[in-house]
């Protein structure tokens, strides 16, 4: 085949292949459930949620009501559920009113009545609820900690829910006796749906022991009010066999292992060959990076282990562990970062392409998903008197990127389905 003139493009368009794979319009339609006798009534949270409950209202052929949160920015025009916005990633004020809305909503409801959960990822920052005795800014603080600490999504969602009045299917079980139909869009490496969001609608079996060996492997530093209620606190959430979940179901409507499917069939469709590594990567970004440029690095210099062009795709969610000590005062997110460092290893290898970005459309601090690099990016930089490697240790990703325009900013997607990594080798 003749070679991609412009990786950049090509590499765009997987991107848009993936995030249509998890669009709402093209996932919900097939898990309606059925209409209830009573009520139907529609929850959710996430960064897709808003997209996801316009879609549902246009699907749903009844009377509906409800209430969905999303970040700010990320709403979407629905008639008959309202919509409401808070902060990502740090919970602030409206989205513990947003909480109290959602607990609202299922209050007082019947075995007769329907409640819909659409939950994507993103939804954990957009729902505190502070535990007994704790405060919002307590719960702020303890996300601060986790957003740090460099822990994989599921330890910090295990840890969240200890401190929750709302996760860890806390919402379901308040909705009981009503029936609950939670449709899902998975986040999270191995697409555990009681992980995503921290499972507002969805127990998991991991307890207040499990949250306290975290802290510690993690060495957490979390508000001394929040480790004293989750040593001694009355914390536990319900359990998977807790009777008042018998009824409920859940769908998992999309993931990244569809999104990375299509996007591995967009590249052939054009002639090049795609190879999959994982949809459920994770692990420090900078880390992951280096693996991928060897990788990268062996397929241009010796047509192994994937014969060239190919184009090398991998998923999960990997995540930055903040320097200590004013090192890590950058901006940027876990695709720029290992974006970064990913230039780094395929540094002088010109038939290497590569684009990271977050399926949600934002990547971090900034307003992009993530950002462009091959292999004369770090020459690039150099020659704006630009230390890559500096700047990567003070998690300044984003401005590296930016400095030479290589910036990826779709915007809002209306899904999330966790990172997207594509690297080119013609």
């Amino acid at each position: 085949m003749a070679a991609i003139a412009d990786p950049k493009a090509f590499l765009e368009t997987l991107f848009h292949a993936a995030v249509a794979a998890a669009d709402p319009a093209r996932v919900l339609a097939a898990n309606l459930p059925e209409k209830p006798k009573g009520k139907a009534v529609v929850i959710g949270a996430g960064k897709g949620a808003a997209q996801m409950a316009q879609v549902f209202e246009r699907l749903w052929d009844g009377p509906l009501s409800g209430a969905v949160v999303t970040r700010y920015g990320y709403g979407a025009p629905c008639e008959r559920i309202e919509v409401l916005e808070a902060s990502h990633p740090l919970p602030d004020e409206n989205g513990l009113k947003a909480s109290m809305r959602l607990m609202q909503e299922v209050s007082g409801l019947t075995e007769d009545d329907l409640v819909v959960a659409l939950i994507c990822g993103g939804g954990s920052a957009l729902l505190p609820m502070p535990a007994a005795g704790l405060t919002l800014q307590d719960e702020i603080a303890v996300n601060r900690a986790l957003l740090a600490s460099g822990a994989p999504i599921s330890v910090m969602n295990a840890v969240r829910k200890q401190v929750s009045r709302i996760k860890g299917g806390r919402l379901a079980a308040a909705a009981y006796p009503a029936r609950v139909v939670s449709l899902v869009v998975s986040d999270i490496p191995g697409d555990d749906p009681a992980l995503v969001a921290s499972g507002p609608t969805i127990p998991d079996g991991s307890t207040r022991e499990d949250a306290l060996r975290y802290i510690e492997r993690y060495r957490l530093d979390l508000p001394q009010k929040a480790m004293d209620f989750i040593r001694g606190g009355d914390c536990a959430a319900p359990t998977p066999s807790d009777p008042r979940f018998v009824g409920n179901t859940v769908h998992l409507v999309a993931s990244a292992a569809g999104s990375l499917a299509a996007a591995a069939e967009a590249a052939r469709a054009v002639g090049v060959e795609a190879a999959i590594l994982s949809d459920a990567m994770e692990g420090e970004a900078s880390e992951v990076a280096r693996v991928h440029a060897a990788i990268a690095r062996e397929v241009a210099v010796r047509n192994r282990p994937f014969k060239k062009p190919v184009v090398i795709l991998s998923g999960g969610e990997t995540t930055v562990t903040i320097k200590e000590g004013g090192r890590g005062t950058g901006k940027g997110g876990r695709n720029s970062e290992f974006l970064l460092s990913l230039a780094l290893g395929i540094d002088g290898c010109t038939d290497v392409s590569a684009l990271a970005a977050d399926t949600d459309g934002i990547d971090g601090s900034e307003d992009n998903a993530g950002a462009f690099a091959d292999g004369t990016s770090i020459a690039r930089l150099a020659a704006n008197n630009i230390d890559a490697a500096a700047l990567l240790d003070r998690n300044d990703s984003w401005s590296a990127f930016d400095a030479i325009g290589d910036i990826f900013k779709p915007g809002p997607t209306g899904t999330n389905v966790n990172d997207f990594r594509a690297i080119l080798v013609q």
